[in-house]
């Protein structure tokens, strides 16, 4: 700039008629000459050596313009499953209503499950196997995404699923609300089923939390950003999660369809937002984001919508 002011008033002084045209043309010709140049080495030389240095890290760039959106970030929300957690989860309690034998309502329940790939529906059915229960054939099978599964086994209704799920197939789960509370509290998660719209049992399971997650959460709070979690479980036990991690905002009951609309409202009350997921449910949320994170161990489709992927998918590679 200050070449250029100087050849400006060179031109304009001691040049020839029309001076002033020429001084315009020939101080913006320095501008156009040098400006791009500079940007046209510097930009991609840093976008190429930062790229380079975070892919060593098992970090991935898809998109060059996020190295500049994350450091705007001023929150950054995670899906609970498979990205705070290990996504492999485990039944851990099995409860049922009086009168009911529990090796028959869990067979009902991991043959329903059984047609599923969902995890807490493998977790269902290795608990049968473990038990050496026979799984049997399901008809009129259907997934209600975010809320469970129905289906018919031996001309029997069987529903499966969250307790809103219970509540729009008319149930009542009061019976079991004392056992549901206690377990959330443990941060483990409540499902029922229902026989011929009568409710059977509640069980619950328990998915471990990813080794490294606290440590960058803490990592996270230590750069001064705000950590959100969205999840689909019951509030309870997403609260008692985020206690544990010390996770700032809670997002819980979340339907899968509903997730992008939730990092829309994160956005306008606090900004910049970076997303952090690992599921098919994610992509929405991972494309709404400013900055896309995907777990380089979840789904293709997450790792498709998302601006950059932790290849090694451990959590640690967000910091």
């Amino acid at each position: 700039i200050a070449v250029a002011a100087l050849t400006f008033t060179v031109w304009l002084f001691f040049g020839p008629a029309p001076a002033l045209t020429l001084a315009l043309v020939n101080a913006v010709a320095v501008l156009i000459i040098a400006c791009p140049c500079a940007m046209g080495l510097a930009t991609p030389t840093s976008i190429m050596v930062g790229t380079g240095r975070a892919a060593q890290m098992g970090v991935l760039f898809r998109q060059g313009s996020a190295l500049q959106s994350l450091q705007d970030t001023k929150i950054i929300a995670l899906d609970k499953t498979g990205t705070l957690t290990e996504g492999k989860p485990k039944l851990t309690d099995y409860v049922v209503a009086e009168g009911v034998d529990e090796r028959e309502a869990l067979q009902l329940q991991a043959s329903l499950e059984y047609h599923s790939s969902h995890p807490v529906a493998r977790a269902l059915v290795q608990a049968a196997q473990e038990l050496g229960l026979e799984l049997l054939s399901v008809e009129n099978f259907q997934s209600h995404t975010g809320l469970g599964l129905s289906g018919e086994i031996n001309g029997h209704h069987i529903a499966t699923g969250s307790s809103r799920f219970m509540q729009e197939q008319g149930l009542s789960v009061d019976s079991f609300a004392q056992q549901a509370r206690a377990l959330a509290q443990q941060g483990k998660t409540p499902m029922y089923l229902c026989v011929d719209n009568q409710l059977r049992a509640m069980m619950a399971v328990s998915d471990p939390i990813k080794q490294g997650t606290p440590e960058t959460i803490a990592a996270l709070h230590a750069l001064g950003v705000k950590v959100a979690m969205i999840s689909g479980d019951n509030r309870n036990t997403a609260q008692a999660i985020a206690q544990q991690l010390g996770i700032d905002e809670v997002i819980a009951e979340v339907l899968p369809a509903q997730k992008a609309e939730k990092v829309k409202e994160l956005q306008k009350k606090f900004g910049t937002l970076t997303f952090v997921g690992d599921g098919i449910n994610d992509a929405p949320a991972l494309a709404s984001a400013d900055v896309g994170i995907a777990v380089g161990t979840g789904t293709d489709i997450a790792i498709n919508a998302a601006d950059v992927v932790l290849v090694s998918g451990k959590l640690t590679g967000v910091v």
